[in-house]
């Protein structure tokens, strides 16, 4: 194709999303493992401090049981660390509120501070890609933090309450290998599985698409598990096959509908408690598995601080987005708290959160989430006044309607997000009733209100901020792609090529493909910005994909059909 071929103007505004905003999906697969992780590392702590009548404690140890909420589709050795990672942060921040506000009664240093937090965990999310639920969960608990009466000597004892808490939630998040230590690279390959049946049965750029990240990240978490297992060994297989049917359709030859059904059971079976399937071994996989063990070594050298302080850097770096993202969350939060505390609002902080729970890849994202926030926590507000006189009838009461809530909250929020503030709501709620009743009125008054500031002044910021990075990010990964495509026809044009050589180039090839399309998808949505090379993009997935059918035919993994004279 030409590199003169006219590019259509693209509107610099684009219409936001309505219909369908609040449409309910199917759950996600494993969300009763985050919903019963957070109630059973909140029910301990908050049991036991109802048993010493000290439930105005709660909010701190409820600090480190939200942190049972992460890492729960990570392998298990992943996970031990990231939740380190997210106790330890979650404490940081706390402590840097706790002593603000034992060290000033000021509402615009607090509210200032509070920004400047929501933007910090925003970046250190974003720049480690930790996962849902993000930064939000900081927020709520660092920003409720600046805003609860606290005096210098208190703050060691309350961190060490929070500290106590999210060792608990650690043992909680990782205490399941003890029974099933493979379980989450067995769903990572089983969603690989069933994406490529997907594929195959209906060849199409976005099932294509679907596919390539679904294989790509079942093969992520296979590295990411820590040594290999005779059951790994079985999984890696599977993701081959997966990768083969993959390749196949890519081909535009079709890898058949036998295919498809036999993907479908393998993930059936790789899903349940029972043994992994067996699948015979892909041609040119039975020496190397794909390059699979040298990809691991290579991994083991490069880990530690000096890797994850590089991938901190670049996610930091002139053309990332995630600079814009934290420039948003700072002003959206700060703007959305100073206007709540000029509104006469005595919640402040719920404000900040709203507006920090809005910001999303891209503007269109963020219109969307808006959305469900406010409906979510209109409908929530409405659920906690009816829910009020029962948690009032007892402290235990309060405790059981909190649990509730929690487990709600997750059982929901894979549905859509709406759904599931509509049980944040009531819960967030409740917790400030541990620290004593207040006027239910007042509080749904001041719900709804923040509520409404939070997502119209965080949208506002959010056109405010435009991310003019979105188009870069797209013209850096076509150069990449174009790169890893001119890398693997060199080697397919070299006989003699190491065929280790020539996986680790298809496998660079996948990632740049993947990686251009999400790049894509986030910059459609955005406003302010150049119109996107759509006809070079479009080109650029169409060459790669026919040099990744290329490359498996040359791996023995595939056989194209004749050539019929189409292009």
């Amino acid at each position: 194709m030409s590199d003169t071929a006219v590019r259509p103007r693209k509107s610099s505004v684009h219409k936001l999303p309505v219909t369908g905003t609040l449409r309910l999906k199917s759950p996600a697969e494993i969300w009763f493992k985050p919903a019963l992780s957070v109630v059973v590392a909140s029910a301990v702590p908050n049991l036991l401090l109802y048993s010493i009548d000290r439930l105005d404690l709660v909010m701190y140890t409820m600090a480190g049981s939200l942190c049972a909420l992460y890492g729960h589709n990570l392998p298990y050795a992943r996970r031990a660390r990231t939740v380190v990672g997210v106790v330890l942060g979650m404490v940081a921040g706390l402590a840097v509120a706790l002593f603000t506000a034992s060290a000033t009664d000021s509402t615009a240093v607090l509210i200032a501070v509070g920004a400047v937090l929501a933007a910090a965990q925003r970046t250190l999310c974003d720049a480690t890609r930790i996962g849902p639920p993000g930064n939000v969960i900081f927020t709520f608990i660092t920003s409720a933090a600046l805003f609860a009466p606290q005096e210098p000597g208190q703050v060691p004892g309350h961190l060490a309450l929070a500290l106590a808490a999210g060792a608990f939630s650690w043992l909680v998040t990782v205490g399941p290998a003890l029974g099933r230590r493979e379980g989450p690279e067995r769903r990572a390959t089983a969603r690989a599985l069933d994406a490529a049946a997907a594929c195959v049965a209906d060849p199409g750029p976005r099932t294509r698409h679907a596919a390539a990240a679904a294989v790509q990240a079942a093969w992520q978490s296979l590295l990411a598990a820590g040594r290999p297992t005779p059951v790994r060994r079985e999984l890696e297989r599977l993701v081959v096959h997966a990768e083969r049917a993959l390749a196949g359709t890519s081909s535009d030859g079709g890898a058949g509908s036998a295919d498809a059904g036999q993907l479908t059971a393998w993930a059936a079976r790789t899903r349940a408690r029972g043994p992994v399937p067996g699948p015979p071994p892909a041609p040119g996989t039975v020496e190397q598995l794909f390059g699979i063990d040298a990809e691991r070594s290579g991994q083991r050298a490069r880990r530690g601080r000096r890797e994850a302080r590089y991938r901190i850097l670049r996610a930091l770096a002139p053309g990332s987005p995630v600079p814009t993202t934290a420039l948003r969350t700072l002003v959206g939060c700060a703007l959305a708290g100073y206007v709540s505390s000029a509104l006469g609002v005595g919640h402040p902080y719920w404000a900040i959160v709203t507006a920090a729970s809005v910001y999303q890849p891209n503007l269109t994202l963020s219109w969307s989430r808006a959305l469900q926030r406010t409906f979510g926590n209109l409908v929530g507000v409405v659920v906690f006044a009816a829910v009020i006189p029962v948690a009032r009838l007892d402290p235990l009461a309060l405790v059981l309607c909190v649990l509730f809530f929690n487990f709600a909250a997750e059982a929901l929020i894979t549905r859509n997000y709406w759904l599931g503030s509509v049980a944040v709501t009531p819960m967030a709620l409740l917790i400030v009733e541990f620290a004593g009743a207040q006027p239910a009125g007042v509080l749904i008054s001041d719900r709804a209100l923040d509520t409404l500031v939070g997502a119209a002044v965080g949208l506002l910021a959010a056109i405010a901020v435009p991310n003019r990075r979105a188009s870069g990010r797209v013209e850096r990964a076509l150069a990449a792609t174009g790169e890893a495509r001119s890398r693997a026809e060199q080697l397919l044009a070299d006989p003699s090529a190491d065929p280790l050589a020539l996986e680790t180039a298809r496998r660079r090839l996948t990632w740049t493909l993947v990686e251009l399309r999400d790049a894509s998808d986030i910059a459609a949505g955005e406003w302010w910005q150049r119109a996107l090379p759509e006809e070079d993009m479009l080109a650029a997935e169409q060459a790669g994909h026919r040099t990744l059918a290329a490359t498996a035919q040359r791996q023995g993994l595939i056989t194209l059909p004749p050539a019929n004279g189409a292009v």
